[in-house]
């Protein structure tokens, strides 16, 4: 698999789609552009991020906001309440439990089922 190709498949910002799976993980990739994401939690699960283009403005309550630039990974723990957005576009590669809702309990215009993220 390309990970750029991937990247070009993408139709809509805020709507991650799965490219593979390891064990019970989704590799999954997305592409954002503006601040649309809502606060949100993962209770149970940990979250990666992979920055392969763009600029991700990271947000988790209670510490200092993270500016991640391409090449910078960062693993959000469970039960953080965090929030992402990015000026321009930004592509985000992103390592989730299969049973992660990309949104949390929270329900916005960008939240997709686990059903809608199958490329």
């Amino acid at each position: 698999m390309n990970l750029k190709n991937a990247f070009l498949g993408l139709e809509k910002y805020y709507s991650p789609k799965i490219i593979g799976e390891v064990n019970d993980q989704y590799i999954k990739v997305v592409k954002i552009k503006g601040q649309e994401v809502p606060w949100h939690i993962h209770e149970n699960e940990d979250e990666l991020f992979y920055i392969a283009k763009g600029t991700l403005l990271m947000e988790i309550e209670n510490q200092p906001d993270l500016v991640l630039k391409k090449g910078d990974l960062l693993v959000v723990k469970k039960g953080k309440n965090h929030r992402v957005s990015s000026k321009k576009e930004c592509l985000i590669m992103l390592i989730e439990s299969k049973t992660t809702v990309h949104t949390g309990k929270i329900k916005s215009v960008i939240t997709k089922s686990i059903e809608e993220q199958f490329y």
